[in-house]
């Protein structure tokens, strides 16, 4: 059987992208899955065995990372991200994406990036989310979800301050990411029959008003509308309980109302396990759960166990996908 690979983009060079991804091919290149990088190859070269190709279809992965290239403006210090070679990183992502597109690769698997390092030389998008939403021509139905074998959380609103935030939080907003996840866990994730939590936004989620009324006047309505699809919805939950061990056995993914509200409970119970799945695209695409670490860049300290679990859920949902 043809081995299939998912297409593993750089991140920012002067991060611990390429330390992971000679980590994580050095775990998996006899049983997979495997992955093609679209890098700097004398960039990653530094860290493992690299084989210059021009295709996937060229690939022998147990023998060295095959890597499609992408040059560098600069020479990478680790820990010092260099504007110079932005542009790198996103012709990085636009040909894995491209690639993918094409079904040349299964999935998108992204390194990560220095938002601000990009957005310095006129990068438009928030995060890779959104630039890749534009990329596969899906703006406004890209939904982020964080995962783990531990908990599910999916926010509403992503990387926005907090106050802006409150003002994107609508009912339409939750009734959306929750039909999306709804489908993903079906489709994605095998679950027949899936299960979501609604958090609330106050503390106490309101406590019958008296410390705010958006449950009532933007969550209730949601949950109500997304009964209505006959979608199993429990909530508004307080959101201070409701990832304790014993609710978090209660539902296969929480609706979030903000960015910190899902990610704070996923990445204290699972850090290294945790997986950046972008839902409500026509690709797959995964990350690890985690930025750049500059502070630790070059110096053989970065643990690969958050994208070795973003490969392995990259090939498990585009096998279910096929």
């Amino acid at each position: 059987m043809r081995m299939t690979y998912s297409a593993l983009t750089m991140g920012d060079p002067a991060g611990i992208g390429g330390e992971i991804a000679a980590k994580a091919w050095q775990a998996l290149r006899v049983n997979g899955p495997a992955f093609v990088a679209i890098a700097d190859p004398t960039w990653l070269a530094a860290y493992a065995p690299v084989k210059i190709i021009s295709h996937p279809g060229e690939a022998r992965f147990a023998d060295a990372v095959p890597v499609i290239p992408i040059k560098l403006a600069r020479a990478v210090t680790p820990g010092a991200p260099d504007p110079a070679n932005a542009a790198a990183t996103i012709a990085s992502i636009k040909h894995a994406v491209s690639l993918t597109m094409q079904g040349a690769t299964n999935a998108v698997v992204t390194n990560p990036i220095a938002k601000s390092v990009l957005q310095a030389t006129g990068f438009p998008h928030p995060g890779h989310t959104e630039f890749l939403a534009a990329l596969t021509g899906a703006s406004g139905r890209e939904i982020m979800m964080l995962a783990s074998p531990m908990l599910r959380v999916v926010p509403v609103t992503i990387h926005v301050s907090l106050r802006t935030a409150l003002d994107q939080l609508t009912t339409q907003a939750i009734i959306g990411a929750a039909r999306t996840t709804h489908r993903a866990l079906i489709a994605d994730f095998g679950i027949s029959a899936p299960r979501l939590a609604i958090a609330g936004l106050n503390p106490h989620a309101g406590e019958s008003g008296r410390m705010g009324i958006e449950e009532h006047t933007l969550i209730v309505p949601a949950i109500e509308a997304l009964r209505a699809e006959e979608i199993s919805v429990t909530g508004p939950h307080p959101p201070d309980t409701m990832f304790t061990e014993s609710a978090r056995r209660t539902y296969d993914a929480a609706i979030c109302m903000y960015h910190d509200q899902a990610l704070i409970p996923l990445k204290t119970l699972d850090m290294w396990g945790g997986v950046n799945v972008t839902l409500g695209l026509p690709i797959v695409r995964t990350s690890p759960d985690h930025g750049t670490a500059f502070n630790i860049a070059g110096r053989n300290l970065a643990d690969p166990s958050s994208l070795i679990a973003a490969l392995c859920m990259a090939a498990e949902i585009a096998s279910r996908r096929c």
